[in-house]
């Protein structure tokens, strides 16, 4: 969870995209940002 938590800060930093994540992390990357956006709206 670790590595998900990094890819996560480098996206929301601008440095990384979520195309640019491994595959193997995507997806729980992907649901950190979405459940960031849920919970904003």
């Amino acid at each position: 969870m670790v590595i998900v938590n990094i890819y996560y800060r480098l996206i929301k930093a601008g440095a990384k995209t979520i195309e640019q994540v491994p595959e193997i992390h995507r997806a729980e990357v992907q649901e950190l940002l979405d459940n960031e956006t849920t919970a904003a709206n």
